[in-house]
């Protein structure tokens, strides 16, 4: 009797031990896997839904463990990403992507959150259409020379003996009432207003300019080898932008932690800001889903970077530089 007690004790210990190895391969108690996804600036609203993912659990949810880490003015993400300390990047917009690209790094664009370019021209309260510059004084960062400035000078015949460096700092232009700026529709526009100068802001995607903005951009061999973790960060990165924008709140509490400089105020105005304009909800992904690519898209901004001579066909295929097969069922609609 005493054997056949401690033989049934023995079995149900075995039967526990399998019912807890059993647990442990299920999908809530396994290891996530690390995942690190860089952004293009400090920490901010642009960058919200990335951090609602992360603040709601909602890259736990599909077994990743995510670091998002803030890039900044002498960060250079893409050669961070390829030096493996990132598996994807955010890109400013996916013309930069293509043209990385065509320098010989190995990127591909596989989601967009903006379907606007949030860039900007702000200027004085004279100045009501991008026409009414021109022989205005533009502050412009070196890198537009490779984006929106030629874009630009063909539409509007603006010259570049017209511009001057922007530094990052509004000074210049509250000092200078013949001065226009460059600005992200989010930001500048917000601190030109705190320092009392009433202003005009022109959106060069109002115009026809085909950017997307705010990327998620891989390595090809990321995409190819760890083509599940890509889909599971694109998806919950997606429902992550879709719940930020319904309440911000536990993004910023993660935005403000990493940037502490950012303020609620600024916070709120970017916030209403990306609302108001539909950058994530808007265009395409209204009825295609937050995150949407286009074939058509895709094509005018490849297209633009040739004609402006931004970019050498021969170097970089059309179909090289992006693929839609992590959004284009994805459907997260606004």
């Amino acid at each position: 009797m005493m054997k056949t007690a401690s033989r049934l004790s023995k079995l149900g210990a075995a039967a526990l031990l399998a019912v807890g190895a059993l647990a442990t391969t299920s999908g809530t108690a396994q290891a996530q896997e690390k995942f690190t996804y860089m952004t293009n600036w400090y920490a901010q609203a642009e960058h919200g839904g990335f951090y609602q993912a992360v603040a709601t659990g909602l890259y736990k949810k599909y077994g990743l463990d995510v670091s998002i880490k803030m890039g900044g003015p002498q960060v250079n993400i893409v050669q961070m990403m390829a030096a493996g300390q990132a598996e994807c990047v955010m890109g400013s917009s996916d013309l930069q992507m293509i043209q990385m690209r065509e320098g010989g790094v190995p990127v591909v664009n596989v989601a967009a959150v903006f379907q606007k370019d949030p860039q900007v021209l702000i200027a004085h309260e004279d100045v009501k259409k991008f026409e009414d510059l021109k022989g205005k004084t533009i502050l412009i960062a070196s890198s537009a020379q490779r984006g929106y400035w030629p874009w630009l000078k063909a539409k509007y015949g603006f010259t570049d003996s017209q511009t001057r460096p922007y530094t990052f700092n509004i000074q210049p232009f509250v000092a200078d009432k013949n001065t226009a700026q460059q600005g992200y529709l989010t930001s500048e526009p917000f601190a030109i207003a705190k320092a009392g100068v009433k202003a005009n802001t022109l959106m060069f995607s109002d115009q026809g300019y085909p950017a997307y903005a705010t990327t998620i951009s891989c390595m090809d061999k990321t995409v190819k080898d760890r083509s599940a973790a890509v889909a599971s960060f694109v998806k919950a990165s997606m429902e992550g932008w879709k719940s930020y924008l319904a309440d911000p709140a536990p993004a910023n509490a993660l935005i403000k932690k990493d940037n502490p400089n950012m303020t609620d105020e600024q916070l709120a105005y970017s916030v209403a800001k990306l609302k108001e304009m539909g950058m994530a909800t808007g265009g395409d992904a209204a009825a295609m889903g937050i995150g949407i690519m286009t074939d058509a898209r895709a094509k005018a901004s490849y297209d633009f970077l040739v004609e402006s001579k931004l970019i050498d066909p021969a170097k970089v295929k059309l179909t090289e530089t992006y693929t839609t097969s992590f959004v284009k069922d994805l459907k997260v609609l606004p």
